[in-house]
């Protein structure tokens, strides 16, 4: 039997296009049901004439243990694994059989040995073949049904996330539950590390409900001009979730880092794939037992139907308290559902389970690493950064050989703002693995926020260069590009131009990060074209009094007036005395220039312009402003002079440069690249007022993050 077997699966398959290739005789459908008709028939005399096994317990068992081969079988068959995840399975015999996409008649050799194997084991035989010939003699169509399952799987999981502030001011408590009011973004940080965001660019129709917002008092920064502090995204992998009857597969990662699309076929094809990415084991000895009840659970999750998914798991749990696969589906039902629910409470649930699914007794090593590296994604996604990272120390001390956990750490520490600790650990990676562009771009990100501007740019552009899953971010693109502008290299602009081939800068001269799509983009813009003329008129009218109340605030003290912090000069002193921020009113600094606040609380667009600053700015003679870009091109800056010199103050935005005149207002898109000379004999004072770009719906200066 094995010989004719070996002969009929030696036969030419169907090409794709469901004809017959080449050379190929008979019908492929008459073909198979042949010989099932025939192994049917043999099992079924070996069955019943001769007693060997209990038919029904038999097919009951294959029913609920379609994957289950006995260990004895395994360690022969293991070989054959087709699909890369560590064991032999229907899914490798499917591929061997050439029922799948991947499966080619040059397969044909191995399932003759594959059925040798199981001539030689006995009464495994019967076992292991009769699970096989069940799921094979099921229709065909079984696989496109699969198919056409994952895609509507992977588009029921395009979600909006939740909106919850990214910093909390109130202590955290680990391991207890507790909501987390959305707040407002804390003013940005050029050296800081966080995640870019992109806004939205249509108006909805509805506005979402979300938690009310809690404006906490913070302590007034100068504005930052490059960098931004927005909701926080761990660059991690996606989670890996359980498909329905198959082993659990990662999902795409959100950064184009998904597998690459080979061009024409071989016969290799999986094995290239597999072996780039191997599938994680989720599922434990006793959780295989439940499969059958974990695949229906977690089929309603894929679905979308979190509700009756969060039932599900919760029965499951309470059903088999010791399995880490429920656990974790429970957790996963959570997370959903926190989303749908934009609840930060059934967030904290999903975030606790995740622990308990990683700490049961018997839990896979996979199902440890990814539940504990979600965990700490939500952490941080919550703010907890604290707690986030405690999580992280924990994952690198359960698998210290793992590099990218140790690359999660660092990155937790930067958005801790501890530089520190995050270098030495990315000094303990480049040690291990000196070729980790992920590792080195963050490094020289490091490097740089210490203003070792040279020693930094080698590791930027190795880093970019690698091309690693994680480097290809424009904060990097844009630092490498200030870092190589500094030391006075022409290349910087061919790294900016890089990155706007890559997408995350607008052009080569407009490189926010923080951007709101399909706004009026130009470096240099009039009163009319604003739409704010009674504004500027209002500005140019008052001018005096704006500048004598600041020339009292300058003689009273020189206090008032912080120096710029943002590591944006080249040399001099650069000074800030700021009313608004991100806004909200700065009541301290209004009771100094009472008249000057009274004329700005008529104009909302700046007042409320959350995404700027009101301020005075005063520089000194011999101070240079490196070229720099504003973090967003959801706002327009205005220059109104107060105390100008003749000579020797000037601005570039572009490739157009100009000069300050005193009650006279500039108008500039500060998104766009800009730079300051200031050569006179006395200090430079001027009133900058930031207000929304005029394109900006009401609901999208309502609705956008602060910065």
């Amino acid at each position: 039997l094995q010989e004719d077997l070996g002969d009929l699966f030696n036969a030419k398959p169907a090409g794709k296009n469901g004809k017959k290739a080449e050379g190929s005789s008979g019908s492929s459908f008459f073909t198979w049901f042949m010989v099932l008709a025939l192994l049917g028939v043999w099992t079924s005399v070996a069955v019943v004439w001769f007693g060997l096994v209990d038919y029904d317990d038999v097919l009951a068992k294959a029913k609920e243990f379609r994957y289950n081969i006995s260990e004895v079988l395994q360690g022969k068959l293991g070989a054959y694994d087709a699909d890369g995840d560590g064991d032999f399975d229907v899914e490798d015999a499917k591929v061997l059989l050439g029922l799948t996409k991947d499966g080619a008649n040059e397969n044909s050799e191995s399932l003759e040995e594959v059925l040798d194997i199981l001539a030689e084991e006995g009464s495994d035989w019967f076992y292991g073949f009769l699970a096989f010939l069940y799921d094979v003699i099921t229709p065909f169509e079984k696989v496109l049904e699969e198919e056409e399952e994952v895609v509507e799987t992977e588009e029921a999981q395009v979600e909006e996330p939740v909106e919850v502030a990214e910093e909390l001011e109130e202590k955290e408590s680990q391991g207890e539950a507790q909501t987390v009011e959305v707040e407002p973004e804390p003013e940005a940080d050029p050296e800081a590390y966080a995640e870019p965001e992109v806004e939205p660019e249509v108006e909805p129709e509805v506005e979402p409900e979300v938690e009310p917002e809690v404006e906490p008092e913070v302590e007034v920064e100068p504005e930052a001009e490059a960098e931004l502090e927005a909701e926080v995204e761990l660059e991690t992998e996606a989670e890996p979730e359980l498909e329905v009857e198959a082993e659990p597969e990662a999902e795409a990662e959100p950064e184009a880092e998904a597998e690459p699309v080979y061009e024409g076929e071989t016969s290799l094809r999986w094995i290239e794939i597999n072996s780039k990415k191997k599938k994680p084991k989720l599922l434990n000895k006793f959780d295989k037992t439940i499969k059958a009840e974990i695949d229906a659970a977690e089929k309603l999750r894929k679905k979308g139907k979190v509700e009756d998914a969060m039932r599900a798991f919760e029965a499951l749990v309470e059903k088999y308290p010791g399995s880490p696969r429920c656990r974790y589906g429970k957790a996963q039902s959570e997370d959903d559902l926190a989303e749908k629910m934009r609840s930060n409470d059934i967030l904290q649930r999903a975030i606790n389970t995740y622990r308990e699914a990683a700490e049961l007794p018997g839990a896979p090593a996979d199902l440890v690493k990814i539940a504990l590296k979600r965990r700490a994604e939500r952490q941080q996604f919550l703010g907890r950064m604290r707690s986030a990272l405690a999580t992280l120390e924990k994952l690198v001390q359960i698998f210290p050989e793992d590099t990218s956990l140790k690359n999660d750490l660092g990155v937790g520490y930067l958005l801790l703002g501890d530089n520190k600790s995050a270098k030495k650990v990315y000094e303990k990676v480049l040690a291990e693995a000196p070729e980790d562009g992920f590792a080195k771009v963050h490094y020289g990100f490091i490097l740089k926020s210490e203003n070792k501007i040279a020693e930094s740019i080698p590791f930027l552009r190795e880093g970019l260069e690698s091309g690693d899953p994680g480097t290809d971010d424009g904060r990097f693109y844009f630092h490498l590009g200030d870092a190589l502008q500094r030391v006075g290299d022409d290349s910087a602009y061919k790294w900016y131009e890089l990155g706007h081939q890559r997408g995350h800068f607008a052009s080569v001269w407009q490189r926010s990060l923080y951007n709101v799509d399909g706004l009026r983009a130009q470096p240099w813009w009039t009163p009319k074209e604003t739409g704010y003329t009674d504004l500027v008129k209002t500005l140019e009218r008052n001018w005096r009094t704006i500048r004598d109340e600041a020339l009292a605030v300058m003689d009273a003290t020189s206090g008032l007036f912080l120096p710029e912090d943002e590591n944006l000069r080249e040399k001099g002193e650069w000074g800030q005395f700021t009313l608004w921020q991100q806004g909200r009113k700065v009541d301290k600094s209004c009771q100094s220039v009472p008249k000057t606040c009274a004329l700005m609380e008529r104009y909302p667009e700046a007042t409320g312009c959350k995404r700027g600053q009101i301020k005075y700015s005063v520089m000194h003679p011999g101070t240079h402003v490196w070229p720099h870009t504003g973090p967003t091109n959801c706002r327009l800056r205005m220059h109104l002079g107060l105390v100008i010199p003749s000579q020797g103050c000037r601005i570039r935005c572009t490739n157009e440069t100009r000069a300050w005149e005193e009650g006279k207002v500039l108008i500039f898109d500060d998104s766009f690249e800009h730079e300051v000379w200031q050569e006179a004999d006395r200090y430079r004072l001027i009133f900058i007022v930031d207000v929304w770009h005029p394109e900006l719906t009401q609901y999208q200066r309502k609705t956008l993050s602060p910065i």
